[in-house]
């Protein structure tokens, strides 16, 4: 959604101060609710097509989108056609908390959801691509609202692709803190000179994989329904399930193994596959980032399935399918869940908190402080270490074969150190609403990386639901930080932030 902005008008990279354009803020802003209110318009048809009656609350919210939404482009009429890097990060992060508010009301008005903080938490969980639920009986829910709450994950999993890969760079941004660190894997290789031509492309493959492993799991056994949703799901690595046991409802390991294939293919740079089409094939094998990535998620699927088959007494296939699984799914902060990992032993746990930390690639759906980032750090680590030995060497961060700037090792340094911090902070916060030690750090860890399940009693085995109602207004705004790259909302609290200079 936020690529729509791009291709729209055209803005002014390097106009950082200055007054915000209001008026032009509140056209796109308007704008966009148009676009939600067409996304109302499907979920109703689905509804409708079901035969459910709970369409006409689908029609009700898009009439309130469009209204709310021709005020807001009426209130930006002659607005100056240009746009700052302030009014870029404003449109993004009101466009999510816009979309999060207008998107509760379908669950709120029918009572699918008759709580306003369940209603809101469980569609920024969705929006956010987080997947934590506060659901006890999802499969009581009709078609049309199980629909749009998977539909929140895929069009959330698409924003933020146009919002690390397309929309960043246009704002100027790509060498300041919030992107730096992801432009590394994806500017070296440019996709496509105009930022429209660069939309599409990334919504073809996204639009590829989602129909692809909607094939696949047709014929594994899962119905239509099923199968598209929980195609949303992985391909935006949201992990909501139509089933209140997630996958574990098929018992299926060929069902298993498309959703962890297709949920580690969307948790790659969605650039790479543009590359590939391009007829670069060798950029995706040798991508540092892709490798990294790769290689972390194969040693701890090692570890954990040695450890099923020694410790716990599982079969071979079956220690290896569900540490394959769970590790997947948590490491591209998807959180899908077949087996409650709490019972596994206690060492895996910190394995999977690290995963949860680590997230998938720059440029993709995934969450986490991504792959690039460790890579960098892991890197400039090594070089401390032969620096030592050698202290005149010279030794710079590569990246793809080409040196890393000591500002972007910097930035990547920064942003990894202030995410542990805002887990810390987000911790100790839930702590003091009441929670326990160990599920608040499960918490906090899971709403920033965007990956769902916890630990202890809020890991796979329940619902959030248990949450205090102050505690689910932390994960939310936890959930939203971690999804717009943290420094992207919290500079919003910046007094600097609104002076005019």
């Amino acid at each position: 959604m936020e690529g729509f902005i791009g291709s729209q008008m055209h803005l002014e990279a390097n106009r950082g101060n200055g007054h915000l354009n209001y008026k032009m803020i509140l056209k796109i802003l308007g704008i966009l609710l148009y676009i939600e209110g067409g996304l109302f318009l499907i979920s109703s048809l689905v509804s409708f097509l079901y035969k459910e009656s709970e369409y006409i609350y689908f029609i009700y919210t898009m009439l309130i989108n469009v209204g709310v939404g021709t005020l807001l482009m009426l209130l930006g009429r002659n607005a100056r056609n240009n746009l700052s890097r302030r009014d870029g990060y404003c449109i993004v992060a009101f466009t999510w908390l816009f979309f999060t508010t207008f998107g509760m009301m379908p669950f709120y008005i029918s009572g699918s959801i008759p709580n306003i903080t369940d209603a809101f938490f469980e569609t920024m969980s969705g929006f956010t691509t987080t997947g934590a639920s506060i659901l006890d009986n999802i499969e009581s829910l009709p078609h049309g609202m199980l629909f749009w709450r998977s539909f929140t994950q895929w069009i959330g999993g698409l924003g933020i692709v146009f919002f690390t890969i397309a929309v960043l760079p246009i704002f100027g941004v790509g060498n300041q803190v919030l992107f730096s660190a992801e432009a590394t894997g994806v500017n070296h290789d440019k996709i496509h000179p105009k930022i429209s031509k660069m939309a599409k492309g990334l919504w073809l493959v996204y639009f590829i994989l989602t129909a692809s492993e909607v094939v696949f799991l047709c014929l594994g056994g899962m119905d239509i329904f099923d199968a598209i949703c929980h195609s949303f799901s992985s391909t935006a690595t949201g992990g909501f399930s139509t089933k209140q046991a997630s996958v574990a409802h098929w018992n299926s390991p060929y069902i298993e193994y498309v959703i962890t294939i297709f949920t580690l293919l969307s948790s790659i740079n969605f650039s790479l596959y543009f590359l590939i089409f391009r007829g670069k094939p060798l950029r995706w094998i040798n991508d540092s980032e892709t490798k990294y990535f790769l290689l972390s998620v194969g040693l701890v699927t090692i570890a954990i399935a040695c450890a099923l088959y020694f410790i716990k007494g599982y079969d071979v296939e079956h220690a290896f399918r569900a540490s394959f699984f769970q590790v997947v799914t948590i490491h591209t902060s998807c959180g899908f869940c077949t087996e409650d990992y709490m019972l596994w032993p206690h060492f895996t746990i910190l394995l999977l908190m690290y995963t949860m930390v680590a997230g998938g690639c720059t440029g993709s759906t995934a969450g986490g402080v991504k792959s690039m980032r460790l890579y960098i750090i892991l890197q400039n680590v090594k070089n401390e270490f032969n620096r030592l030995m050698h202290p005149r060497a010279v030794l710079p961060v590569k990246v793809n074969g080409m040196s890393v700037s000591s500002g972007t090792i910097s930035t990547a340094t920064t942003f990894v150190l202030f995410y542990i911090i805002c887990s810390f902070v987000g911790w100790f916060v839930l702590m003091l609403l009441g929670l326990d030690v160990f599920e608040a750090l499960g918490i906090s860890v899971s709403s920033i990386g965007n990956v769902g399940p916890g630990f202890g009693y809020y890991g796979p085995a329940n619902s959030w639901n248990a949450l205090p109602e102050a505690a689910k207004w932390v994960s939310s705004f936890l959930m939203l930080i971690g999804r717009l790259e943290i420094f992207g909302i919290l500079l919003m609290f910046s007094t600097s932030f609104w002076n005019k200079r």
